[in-house]
């Protein structure tokens, strides 16, 4: 049987006008600034009027670590909200918008998949409301200004070897990394030794998915330590006076843009750092409003649960004020049999002795999650090749680790295949099981929150750091940010920083690189292993195969 693309399957849906959408959640049309017919952003005055209103329940859906074989969060998250709306509750989905950097090069598109889709497809993964430019041009502002200040004497007294703030761009370009500015003679300034990073790598894209409101984020924007003088004292953004400027060029990005899925569920889109080099959250103001209008709010978190869930429950719900009432953690059998030492080309026939052989990576996760004190239940997403026995070993495994798997079958059915895990999750959310609590204290030194995430999510030994690091977060210590969570920058392939290690491995270490002080968003950035805060293109781009048609539609996103 020939299945449509996602992209077909996007084309053909029935888009209600974005303000029948809104009135599902009682937002009047009035609240809501409409880019064209089908989305819209959410005028602030309508989010701080709501905040007096109770909060609905909280659903996270997390994963396994990705393999070539697929996983499907994000499809789930949608049919798992489109499944509640089936079964009678009034629910919202809240996830992240795509950057262009993995959508031409590995990914092709991020948003669901098959019948649990957000509509409309194209334009959420190419420009959408224009957020992603906006960060973007705020990040580059705050460069140029910190570089035109030195240019013109120098009056903070900058070193120019402790510019620590780098510029962005929303696309994966490996020669942009580290580069020489500033070259050409006295005219372009003092060269300086700088890079790049990717637009959701950039702590404005965490600040704006952290902050509360504009006020909230011009303090945070403010707070940016963008340089060290000669003797080590830090230079604010403030002292640049950027903060400003940077906060009118964020004005409309900061308001949550609201789409619909293809069964017209409403959800908000809004915000997008990565989960293994960021906090890998959609924006905090999209969750907190969405459950001040919604019964049930589903949510992701990045990549597998030993980054997005970890930094989903240590950074925003501590930052956010905000608790899940239940977690979905999604599994597939092609992923099992995977992490059994399948090769993808091998995935085909049935091989029940390779899903359990794959299953202690779930193990692993659902251990983790369940760590916060959160109940779980895992989501089989059903793929066509999958036989009964397998469905089987993956349910019967996950029951020994006190959990239940539920297939889903949304990709294919939409909300009818998803009924089931709607239901399961209720359960759950309303039992009064969750009893949430962050992995460590405020007040626990930075380098033991480093060695507590590495030993108890990722199972390492150690924490390999040099002096220098440990040094460095002692520093940060005595100026008064010991108090901040960690935000872990590793491979997401694995537990481990090798990404080649699948399964659940123990026994290793987890070698930090460089660490790297977000005053504003509120963390600690911590890069560990080989990754990069600026990703390169793969061999065969996903941009070779995106095109326009005949038709002049877009050919070649997912």
């Amino acid at each position: 049987m020939k299945y449509k693309s996602d992209i077909e399957i996007a084309r053909e849906a029935s888009k209600k006008p974005i303000h029948e959408i809104g009135a599902k959640l009682g937002i009047p049309s009035a609240s809501l600034v409409p880019y064209g017919h089908d989305k819209a952003k959410l005028s602030q005055d309508f989010i701080r009027s709501v905040q007096g209103r109770e909060n609905g329940k909280l659903i996270l859906v997390t994963a396994i670590n990705p393999t070539p074989a697929g996983e499907g969060k994000t499809t789930t998250t949608v049919g798992l909200g489109d499944g509640l709306n089936r079964i009678g509750k009034n629910a919202a989905i809240c996830i992240r918008e795509a950057s262009l950097g993995p959508c031409f090069g590995m990914k092709g598109g991020a948003a669901g998949g098959g019948h649990a889709q957000v509509v409309p497809m194209e334009e959420m993964n190419l420009h959408f409301t224009g957020d992603f430019h906006a960060i973007t041009s705020a990040h580059n502002l705050l460069s140029a200004m910190i570089d035109n200040h030195i240019y013109w004497g120098n009056t903070l007294e900058i070193d120019v070897r402790r510019v620590v703030w780098r510029r962005v761009i929303d696309m994966n370009d490996r020669a942009l990394r580290d580069i020489m500015t500033s070259l050409g003679g006295v005219p372009n300034g003092f060269p300086r030794q700088t890079g790049f990073d990717i637009t959701v790598a950039s702590e404005v894209m965490a600040i704006l998915c952290l902050a509360n409101d504009l006020e909230d984020l011009q303090n945070r924007l403010g707070e940016i330590i963008v340089a060290y003088r000669r003797d080590r004292s830090p230079v604010y953004c403030r002292d640049i006076k950027a903060d400003g400027a940077m906060t009118v060029l964020l004005k409309d990005a900061m308001q949550p843009n609201l789409v619909q899925t293809l069964e017209n569920s409403p959800a908000f889109v809004h915000g997008g750092p990565f989960a293994n080099i960021a906090h890998g959250c959609n924006s905090a103001i999209a969750t907190t409003t969405a459950l001040k209008l919604a019964d049930y709010v589903v949510t992701e978190a990045g990549f597998g649960a030993d980054l997005g869930a970890e930094k989903f429950m240590n950074i925003k719900c501590r930052k956010a004020g905000i608790a899940p009432d239940a977690v979905v953690i999604v599994a597939t059998v092609r992923a099992m049999k995977m992490n059994g030492g399948v090769a993808k080309a091998d995935l085909g026939p049935e091989n029940v002795e390779a899903v359990q052989q794959g299953c202690p990576n779930l193990g692993r996760h659902i251990a983790n999650v369940k760590s916060f004190g959160v109940p779980v239940v895992v989501a089989i997403n059903h793929f066509v090749t999958d036989t009964d026995a397998e469905i089987q070993a993956v349910q019967a495994y996950v029951a020994q680790q006190g959990s239940e798997a539920i297939l889903s079958r949304h990709w294919e059915h939409g909300s009818a295949g998803s009924e089931a895990l709607a239901r399961k999750v209720v359960e759950l959310a309303e039992s009064g099981m969750s009893h949430f609590a962050p992995l460590y204290p405020d007040n626990m030194p930075l380098f033991q929150k480093i060695e507590t995430i590495a030993k108890q999510i990722y199972h390492a030994d150690e924490v390999l750091a040099d002096h220098k690091i440990r040094a460095q977060l002692a520093e940060w210590e005595k100026a008064g940010y010991g108090h901040l969570p960690i935000c872990m920058a590793k491979t997401q392939y694995s537990f481990t920083t090798d990404p080649s290690r699948r399964g659940a491995p123990t026994g290793h270490s987890v070698p930090v690189r460089e660490v790297r002080l977000s005053a504003g968003a509120g963390f600690v950035v911590v890069i560990c292993g080989e990754i990069m805060t600026m990703p390169g293109l793969p061999r065969v781009p996903s941009a070779e195969a995106i095109m326009l048609n005949t038709q002049g539609q877009i050919e070649g996103l997912f």
